[in-house]
């Protein structure tokens, strides 16, 4: 039986799984990728604007990401950017274009980047287990229910739980595999 709940809050889940998805893609591998500078703000004309809005990125030979702004005038703006978000890359600027070459990663800089995809993937199971809550509140709260309902609700909430904290490891996992380089 399908319930508005449960519906609500696999959309929940689901929206912690992207969130995931998209925070994993700032996470260096040893590989130039776009997705590197999505965190990226750069202050344009007084407010802070997503990096990829305002240049187009493009990969070079697979350890470069080139960054040409569509406003030649933004390039200093966009140098300080980089540096601001500590990316360990040091942004060179030509004058018409800021190049990042992505440098070969050790052993201890993949260790870290593991550290910070474990803390990723805790941080959506967090999430996953706070809707989980928040469901089974409303649950519980939901006077048009009869007992029996309200345990099967539940029961399909922790199956939703149990469904999405397993795609967070095994999305976490390929992530450190990939870092790892194996």
């Amino acid at each position: 039986m399908a319930y508005p709940i449960v519906d609500s809050s696999e959309k929940k889940m689901n929206g912690a799984i992207e969130h995931l998805r998209e925070d994993l893609l700032t996470i260096r591998t040893g590989m130039a990728n776009a997705g590197m500078l999505n965190n990226v703000n750069v202050d344009y004309y007084g407010s802070p604007t997503p990096l990829n809005q305002i240049a187009g990125i493009k990969v070079e030979e697979g350890r470069t990401l080139v960054i040409k702004p569509y406003d030649p005038s933004s390039l200093k703006d966009i140098e300080k950017a980089i540096n601001a978000a500590n990316l360990g890359i040091a942004p060179q600027n030509d004058g018409s274009v800021i190049r990042l070459a992505v440098p070969q990663m050790t052993e201890e800089t993949r260790k870290e980047m593991v550290k910070k995809v474990n803390k990723m993937a805790e941080e959506a199971k967090v999430a996953i287990r706070n809707i989980r809550r928040d469901a089974n509140t409303a649950v519980k709260n939901d006077k048009t229910m009869d007992e029996d309902i309200q345990k099967d609700a539940q029961e399909e909430i922790q199956k939703l739980t149990d469904k999405f904290t397993k795609l967070t490891d095994e999305i976490a996992g390929k992530k450190s595999k990939e870092v790892l380089g194996k």
